[in-house]
């Protein structure tokens, strides 16, 4: 077992860090002209989800050229092991250092994940500081929505690209392989990146030009990634993503998105239905999620949303909007949505009043969330979500008020019997909207306004959630922070702040140290700016123009709404520039013909697989080996049966979980699926191509369908753990010795702790067999289990051979064979390896 592996075994969650997904590339870095890594400053599972990653990834390696690999912010508990045995931040596809690639590209989705990229470029072997780079070392680019507003990470990023990145991000690469080929320096690679549009050079371009931004002007030739790479654990939104529409005209004045992403350009439906049969082909997901900024706003949801789930409803595969106005949630939506499975419903008001929903422009009422609310808990759904503010312009005590009322009322409409969720989070002006001269509240306001809300939303059905007021204020001067606030997000990088973005990882009082050391007032973050004073982000153009954003902020002050333009008049904002326009989307020509929903008469049909789950698949949960294995086996071509209820689930069982670590050369699963056309072992190896690497199907051969659980026939399991190599004569017969000793005791009592119990358990009798075999060195343990439970390997390492706990975690230790009871479908006949 090499470094790299002995890490693993030691981490929370090792399947962050493998590697080898499906879907994932990875060339020969020698036959390429450029290495490019793309790097999310977060964990690997909120990374994993993001669409963009996906897309620009499935770009660059779409470039013969080009090889792109990704690279996630390791947890604390990795970075821990990293520093302690010197070892550097690497790519999953080859592991290479960050160091030895030609670009590394950050994406910029939250500004709390700042002290992040410092952490990966100092494990990555990287200077922090662009200055402190010399020649040889990568190219530091950032995008992202957090870019809008770069000065907080100008000391440590060489180039920006602003705005929409699919073209730019080619633009950039060819710029460094035409540099590279003319032996440019870093300041040669810098100036070319400099004249590229929408690419800020701070070293370069200083504050004096305007960068203006970089949009797609046609959705249907953009690219989406028709094989996404599929992660090994579940992840934020473990579903396909399939961007429908892009930008929104409704224009909200709190909301960055609804203003830097304009205009609102649509896909057509036709594009979209092939795009996600694809990509429901290559992944195996049960769950398709329509991405937009408002879903329910794409001009052609409902036709798309009927013709997805005629054709997908067979296969149980659900439909989610995650993104709902409530006043574009119809009963044709809800119908089609909840025809295979209830996906939540998340709407969100915002505010309480109509008073102050006029001032943000939010442009619904209370009688549209009622009527939607109502027409939720009709059509079955036992919760809602509700998402509001706190804090906006000019809040006054009414407008909190209304948010208890409208919750109550909402509750209401379900009889008082469902589950609302009111969800609070604290208004923060962001650069380039409307409010962005607006003041954000202090710290002691939002724990004033919280507490509110804690004393009158008490009722059993009504559940209150709040995001957490350190990180809403640390968000709000980040944001419209200047270039002051790097040299904050570094100090509090030195003293150990990592993932400041998840309530249990925030150290906030890093924070408050670093800003009283560098003599920062919160205050002059959050404050309210004058109309003339200069912003730090007046040098990035996002396509609104300021002119449009001071009327807008002139007329919420009047409680004045603003029409959205996609139904009435152009309102100049300045996002709509040559060639770049509102699209929307074609009516699709395809006819489509309506499905019976009920199942197909093909037979049932059961198998029993046997598979191995060997070398770094040892480290995949139950729960992830289990979802490797059914999308495996979806994107084969068989179709499972699916259980009954709200919640369909297909039909595999597993008699038993592998403890996570250990090898497996002879596991067990039994799925029901309809009976295959083709002989079922022609299935094996199309089912082995999609498994992660380590998994694999050995034999697959049908049982009847009445058969008894597989868990019923299994009595116990034979282990080897092998020894290091080098284990010296005298520790052998050390060895030799504690077992003769243990298997002449009749009882050996341990004690085990759960969740801060303690309980003593005899386990002597739950080892049949145990020797020491010399020529591994291994041991070899026969372990068996009854109703009182069993004994797991790592147990007797630890409480018999006397192992440590790291040295029993990375003990190399194979499952061998499943010991049977009674004769199995695979008893007589398999072959082991």
């Amino acid at each position: 077992m090499n470094e790299n592996d002995t890490i693993l075994s030691l981490v929370q969650k090792p399947s962050r860090y493998m590697g080898g997904e499906v879907n994932s590339i990875e060339k020969d870095r020698e036959k390429c002209r450029l290495s490019f890594a793309l790097a999310f400053p977060d964990a690997y599972e909120v990374g994993m989800s993001h669409l963009g990653l996906q897309i620009l990834y499935t770009i660059l390696n779409n470039q013969r050229a080009i090889a792109a690999e990704r690279v996630y912010a390791p947890w604390p508990d990795m970075e821990f092991q990293m520093r302690k045995r010197g070892i550097p931040l690497t790519s999953m596809e080859s592991g290479t250092p960050l160091n030895r690639f030609d670009i590394v590209g950050f994406s910029l989705q939250y500004e709390l994940s700042y002290t992040n990229v410092l952490t990966m470029l100092e494990l990555g072997g990287i200077p922090l500081h662009g200055q402190a780079r010399g020649d040889g070392v990568p190219i530091i680019v950032a995008g992202g929505p957090s870019a809008f507003n770069p000065d907080p990470m100008v000391p440590f990023i060489d180039a920006f690209a602003i705005g929409e990145g699919e073209e730019v991000i080619l633009e950039i690469s060819r710029a460094v392989m035409e540099g590279k080929k003319k032996n440019y320096g870093r300041v040669g690679l810098l100036s070319s990146l400099a004249d590229i549009e929408g690419v800020y050079v701070p070293s370069i371009h200083g504050k004096e030009k305007i960068i203006v931004k970089r949009a797609v002007t046609d959705l249907n030739k953009s690219c989406l990634p028709l094989k996404p790479v599929v992660p090994l654990m579940k992840t934020i939104h473990d579903r396909v993503t399939l961007e429908i529409a892009r930008g929104c005209t409704r224009g909200c004045r709190f909301c960055q998105a609804g203003m830097v992403w304009r205009p609102a350009r649509e896909r057509n439906p036709e594009t979209l239905k092939e795009v996600a049969e694809e990509m429901l082909a290559s992944t195996g997901y049960d769950e398709l999620s329509l991405l937009s900024l408002s879903s329910g706003d794409y001009s052609q949801i409902e036709p798309l949303l009927a013709s997805l789930m005629d054709k997908y409803y067979e296969q149980r595969i659900a439909l989610a909007l995650p993104s709902l106005r409530v006043e574009t949630l119809t009963e044709k939506l809800i119908d089609q949505v909840k025809r295979v499975r209830k996906t939540s419903f998340t709407l969100a008001p915002e505010a309480g009043t109509q008073r102050m929903r006029n001032v943000i422009n939010k442009g619904n009422t209370e009688e549209d969330l009622l009527k939607t609310a109502r027409r939720v808990f009709d059509a079955g759904w036992r919760s809602i979500k509700l998402y509001f503010m706190i804090g906006l312009p000019t809040e006054r005590l009414e407008d909190l008020e209304g948010i208890v009322d409208l919750a109550y009322k909402v509750l209401r409409e379900g009889n008082n019997r469902r589950q609302v969720t009111v969800s609070l989070s604290t208004f923060i002006p962001k650069p380039h909207t409307p409010f962005q001269w607006q003041r954000q509240i202090g710290i002691d306001e939002i724990i004033e306004r919280q507490a509110f809300f804690k004393k009158t939303i008490r009722h059993k059905n009504l559940k209150l959630k709040w995001h957490d007021g350190r990180m809403s204020l640390l968000e709000g001067l980040l944001s419209r922070g200047d270039e002051r606030t790097g040299a904050l997000v570094e100090r509090v990088f030195s003293r150990g702040s990592r993932f400041d973005g998840w309530s249990d990882q925030l150290t906030f009082h890093r924070w408050e140290e670093a800003m009283k050391d560098l003599t920062i007032n919160v205050d002059d973050y959050l404050r309210q700016r004058e109309f003339i004073e200069t912003l730090p982000w007046d040098n990035i153009d996002c396509g609104v123009t300021r002119d449009f954003l001071v009327a807008e902020a002139e007329k919420f002050s009047r409680g004045e709404l603003t029409e959205d333009c996609r139904f009435g008049n152009c309102h100049n904002c300045g996002a709509c520039r040559g060639n770049l326009k509102m699209v929307l989307a074609e009516k699709d020509k395809a006819v489509t013909v309506k499905r019976e929903e009920e199942e197909a008469p093909n037979e049932a049909a059961k198998f029993r697989i046997r598979f191995a789950k060997e070398k770094t698949a040892r480290l995949l949960s139950h729960l992830e080996t289990s979802t490797a294995m059914i999308r495996a086996i979806n994107m084969s071509g068989l179709t499972f049966y699916f259980s009954e209820g709200f919640h369909p689930h297909p039909k595999i069982s597993f008699p038993f979980a592998t403890s996570v670590g250990i090898e497996s050369r002879d596991e067990y699963a039994d799925i029901q699926v309809r009976r295959p056309e083709e002989d079922i072992e022609n299935y094996t190896v199309t089912i082995n191509s999609f498994l992660p690497s380590g998994l694999e199907i050995l034999q697959i051969e049908e049982v009847p369908c009445e058969s008894e659980s597989l868990s019923l026939f299994i009595s116990g399991h034979e282990y080897e753990i092998y020894l290091p190599g080098e284990c010296a004569d005298i520790f052998l017969s050390s060895m030799n010795e504690k077992i003769e000793s243990f298997l002449n005791l009749d009882s050996f009592v341990i004690t085990r702790e759960r969740k801060g119990k303690y309980r003593e358990r005899d386990i002597r009798h739950f080892v049949s067999a145990m020797s020491l075999d010399r020529g591994g060195p291994k041991i070899d343990l026969s372990i068996q289990f009854n109703s009182e439970g069993s004994v797991k390997p790592t147990e007797i390492l630890k409480e018999v051979m006397g192992f440590d706990v790291e040295a029993a975690k990375v003990a190399r230790i194979v499952k061998r064979k499943t010991i049977f009871s009674k004769e199995s479908v695979f008893n007589a006949k398999r072959n082991h390896r």
